[in-house]
């Protein structure tokens, strides 16, 4: 007989303070503190026939709470996101067309938009921030796009000089484009019809409404989410705030509410905790308080899932070429997303037109903006006017591997499993934004991530021209996030905590082990590429170091690190010692 576990379960205080709770409360749920075991029992515990909405933050998260309300057989809750709500409402009676999504392009020809003065290009910027500021003004409680400045959302200094020259022909041409989608001229985007259900002031006929992930709140949802007369329960983490970005609300810090929190995490360690704390500490350095304490109670110590996380796609792309190049241990890898969602802009523009036109080979570029481009300098110069930080990362893959991108990706590709496949993969690959809500048991975090000393620097060093704190504390927050998303076993680069004791976040476990020969206990290099090329005074490659790392961490002696890397037993120790594993 197949217990329900939810009802064996002892719940903390500060969970049954939850539970105990009255009126509407704010939840500040540290990860992996069982968030949706909370709400769950929340649900469960509310007086029978109470109509319960759950607003989760997208579908995937949506599908996962289906299950867990299901298992409870807790049929009064409806569970739905704010598009799906919206869907229901605006876009189906309206019999609206829903767009796959715009590109530039697209809109220079929707819009019928010349080039202004001496610049070629002006059409393409200005339909660039007219999609922009259409999602600004879909995506805001604003009522009417007047009572907006969208100049104030453009931060890099040439993207807001261009937007200052044309603000006129951008604001006309964005008011065109959301008339012509209300008009069902051309197909409505997901933005346009939440946009709508919010203007049309909707009243959620329930008793309890739950809202997920408050800390990257839609502005737009929240709105909707504020008007009702329902009790409300909005729960998220308030330093997991990585979508600001994108004009998100961590309503968390402006919503009047009873506050409550979950400080214990089930998912890692004591170890992980304290790390996941000095992280946070950094926000000290701006001015901030940090007023919470984690404590780490997750007792996992099997390794399952893999995943190297980064900030950037530049830097994700980084790790998996050298991954797939020197590590023979993976045979198979998976992206979050999938892999074809890091070799595209936002605006469809592919990395082979970019890297096409890097190389000169303008015959074969198949999009319109990037074939509108001069040269690959031309380029680099409109996503800086555009502020198009996608195409940006693109451009920088295409300057740092230039022709041998095709072979890269191609085998990438070939390692690449399904989705059904994707816990079995070697090894996980994740830029933070991707992976949002994941968890994985050993974790290795690229070298793109902020830290403390860098903020001391900029701090020591900021003059007339103030930091941007607000974009610095939702750096160390994407850090935190990265951190969190392990299950106790953790590889962080060395500058994020010079000092800190490696040993307390691996095991053997962790290791993808130590090649063997056939028919022998002896470690023998002919397992690895090592063999084949001595490597003594060459450089260390990143992945070198990660596995000198994982191999010294797992008591693996030195004479045969030397052996397996084909370096002297003096720069196996050298090296040891710059990694900060063996005393100077």
């Amino acid at each position: 007989m197949v217990m329900n576990y939810i009802f064996l379960m002892q719940f903390t205080d500060e969970q049954e303070a939850v539970f105990a709770a009255s009126g509407d409360i704010k939840i500040n749920a540290v990860a992996g503190s069982g968030k949706t075991t909370v709400l769950v029992e929340f649900a469960r515990r509310q007086r029978p026939g109470t109509k319960i909405l759950y607003i989760a933050f997208n579908r995937s998260v949506r599908l996962s709470a289906q299950q867990r309300f299901a298992e409870q057989k807790l049929i009064n809750v409806d569970i739905q996101t704010a598009h799906s709500l919206a869907f229901r409402r605006i876009a189906i009676p309206a019999n609206y067309t829903i767009a796959k999504g715009y590109k530039i392009p697209d809109i220079v020809k929707m819009l019928d938009l010349r080039p202004i003065g001496r610049d070629p290009h002006s059409a393409y910027l200005i339909a660039g921030h007219i999609l922009k500021f259409a999602a600004f003004f879909c995506n805001s409680a604003k009522s009417k796009i007047r009572d907006l400045d969208y100049r104030e959302t453009v931060t890099d200094a040439a993207a807001a000089k261009t937007v200052g020259r044309w603000y006129d022909a951008i604001e006309k041409g964005t008011r065109l484009f959301l008339a012509k989608m209300d008009r069902k001229e051309v197909d409505a985007t997901h933005d346009f019809y939440l946009k709508k259900y919010q203007l049309a002031n909707p009243v959620l006929n329930y008793d309890l409404i739950m809202f997920d992930e408050g800390q990257d709140a839609s502005p737009v949802m929240l709105d909707v989410f504020l008007a009702q007369r329902a009790r409300k329960v909005i729960v998220g983490d308030r330093f997991q705030q990585i979508y600001g970005w994108r004009r998100a609300i961590n309503a968390l810090t402006q919503i009047d509410f009873t506050e409550h929190s979950l400080t214990a995490s089930f998912r890692f360690n004591r170890h992980i905790a304290a790390l996941a704390m000095e992280c946070l500490r950094w926000k000290e350095l701006l001015g901030e308080t940090v007023d919470i304490r984690i404590s780490g109670l997750g007792t996992n110590n099997k390794i399952r899932t893999r995943a190297t996380l980064a900030r950037t796609n530049l830097a994700l792309l980084k790790r998996a070429i050298d991954t797939v190049q020197h590590d023979r241990s993976i045979k198979s890898v998976y992206f979050e997303g999938n892999i074809s969602s890091y070799t595209y802009a936002s605006d469809g523009a592919s990395i082979y037109d970019v890297l096409n036109l890097y190389l000169d080979k303008r015959d074969r570029i198949r999009d319109p903006l990037i074939g509108a481009m001069t040269s690959f300098e031309d380029l680099e110069e409109f996503a800086e006017k555009s502020e198009d930080m996608e195409l940006r990362m693109l451009i920088d893959i295409v300057a740092a591997y230039g022709k041998q991108i095709p072979a890269l990706l191609k085998k990438i590709t070939g390692m690449h499993v399904d989705d059904d496949k994707r816990e079995k993969a070697d090894m996980i690959f994740s830029t933070l934004h991707r992976c949002k809500g994941m968890e994985y048991d050993a974790v290795t975090m690229a070298e793109d991530f902020i830290t403390g000393e860098r903020i001391r620097k900029m701090v020591a060093k900021e003059g007339d021209t103030p930091l941007d704190r607000t974009k610095l504390s939702e750096e160390i927050n994407v850090a935190y996030v990265a951190i969190t998303r392990s299950r106790n076993f953790l590889d962080f680069p060395d500058a994020m905590f010079p000092g800190a004791d490696k040993s307390l976040f691996a095991k053997k476990s962790l290791l993808h082990g130590f090649p063997k020969a056939k028919g022998s206990g002896k470690y023998a290099a002919s397992a690895s590429k090592h063999e084949r090329v001595g490597n003594q005074g060459l450089p260390w490659t990143v992945q070198h170091d990660d596995e000198l790392r994982r191999l010294y961490l797992s008591e693996t002696p030195q004479k045969d690190l030397a052996e397996y890397f084909k370096r002297k037993p003096g720069a196996i120790r050298a090296r040891l010692k710059k990694l900060g594993l063996i005393e100077e």
